[in-house]
Formats: structure tokens, C-alpha cells, sequence
């Protein structure tokens, strides 16, 4: 199955938390979406492997995107090598996304720079006919994505372009909250973490719209790039 954009991130809600509002927009466009989940999140302070399960399944039926899988590797201790290349590698070539999404270079959680070089290289090194991968028994054809963009999280990074998700913030912030046990719950007994208070839910949006202003529109989600970004036109530019 051929994907327009595969989504990469460390941990379930990831990709909500940082893309979510560009996944739902590029969804209402046309646009066939993935989602590939690293790890399942089993280190988290609040909730459990299993719950994370249900509401990532969730988050995907909200988001509209056409598959969702997960790498289960092991969050924290995840490392950048040739075993976990080749997984990556066989989801790229499985998919053939002409554009990738995966997490910001830097940024507070470890897992997080971690697994945008992770995804990078494999990117690359899945468009080398000599590296050889098979999916069910099947061997597959090599493949490397056009782009691969880098969406912004918990560190302010300076992006690099902005696309304008206002007519898709809701769509984001229902996402974002399918993760019932990680967000701001008045009424939950677990242990307080850095993204289970309110400031911290309340920040998505003003994030966005902080990011909106400064583009002119409403809300805004940020990417950073590893390549210059080419227009044919100055006109392509808005």
C-alpha cells in the first residue's frame, strides 16, 4: 500500500502532539496517512502499555489516517543501529511515502532526538538497492522518501516553515486528548508528570496559535527540514 505521508514518532502521541493538526489536514486534502508508533510508550509515568494501545487506536480513527502500526521497540533504551534501521527500513519500503514526518532534532524527552536520527538515516539508507529487507517472505524494492520533515515539540526550536492547520485545530486537540491517561485529568490519583497539567494542554493550543500569529493565520504547526526547501516561484511562497 502506497502512502503520500508516513508519520514517525517515538512514542504514541507524538505525532498528535506534533503534527496532528498538518496528519487531519493533509487527510481532509486527499492525502493517504500513516502512522508508525517506535515504541509503546511503557515507560510513561501515567497509564500503561495496554491503554496506550486503545487510545492510540483512537487517535487514528480521529485523525482519519489510513493505517497505524507499532515497532514496539524499547521505549528509553531504543538505540540508532543497523537491527533497528532494518525495521524502520521495511515500513518505508512497505509504505513508500513520498513525504516523512518524524520528531524534532532536539527536545527534552531522550527518545525524542534519538528517534528523528533514527528515522533520518533510515530514510536513507532505504534507497540503497544493496540493502536488502523482505516483508512476509517477500523481498522488497528500495525506496527513499522525497522529504523527511522534522514537526516541533516540547522545546521552542526555531521552525523552519509553518503550515496553517486553522481549520484543523479541533481535530488536533480531540487527538490529543484520545490519550485520557497522559493529559490533565482533575479527577485521576496518578502521579502529576511535566504534560499532565493543565498548562501543559492548555499550551497546545496557544502554542499553535502563538505560531499562527506569526504567520498570519489563526494556528500553525512548525517543521525543521535537512535540506533547503525549493519553490518554483516567489510566488509559492505565502
Amino acid at each position: 500500500m502506497k502512502l503520500d505521508i508516513l508519520a514517525f514518532g517515538a512514542h504514541p502521541d507524538d505525532v498528535e502532539l506534533g503534527c496532528g493538526g498538518t496528519v487531519a489536514k493533509e487527510v481532509a486534502n486527499g492525502k493517504k496517512v500513516g502512522i508508525i508508533d517506535l515504541t509503546r510508550g511503557e515507560l510513561g509515568t501515567r497509564g500503561t502499555a495496554e491503554t496506550r494501545d486503545v487510545e492510540a487506536r483512537d487517535a487514528a480513527k480521529i485523525l482519519g489516517v489510513t493505517v497505524r502500526e507499532n515497532l514496539s521497540f524499547a521505549d528509553g533504551f531504543f538505540i540508532n543501529d543497523k537491527k533497528h534501521q532494518l525495521e524502520i527500513i521495511k515500513m518505508v519500503r512497505k509504505y513508500q511515502p513520498d513525504i516523512v514526518l518524524c520528531n524534532a532534532f532536539d527536545d527534552r524527552h531522550i527518545d525524542h532526538g534519538k528517534g528523528s536520527k533514527l528515522v533520518s538515516d533510515a530514510c536513507f539508507l532505504s534507497g540503497l538497492i544493496k540493502i536488502e529487507t523482505a516483508l512476509d517472505g517477500a523481498p522488497q524494492e528500495k525506496w527513499r522518501p522525497k522529504q523527511v520533515y522534522h514537526y516541533i515539540q516540547w522545546k521552542n526550536l526555531e521552525p523552519d516553515f509553518a503550515v496553517d492547520i486553522s481549520s484543523h485545530i479541533d481535530t488536533k486537540m480531540e487527538s490529543v486528548l484520545a490519550y485520557k491517561t497522559q493529559f490533565y485529568d482533575p479527577n485521576s490519583d496518578e502521579p502529576q508528570t511535566p504534560i499532565s497539567s493543565k498548562n501543559f494542554t492548555d499550551s497546545i493550543k496557544y502554542r499553535a496559535r502563538d505560531l499562527g500569529r506569526l504567520i498570519g493565520t489563526e494556528y500553525a504547526e512548525g517543521f525543521n527540514v535537512e535540506r533547503y526547501v525549493a519553490v518554483d516561484s516567489l510566488f509559492d511562497l505565502k
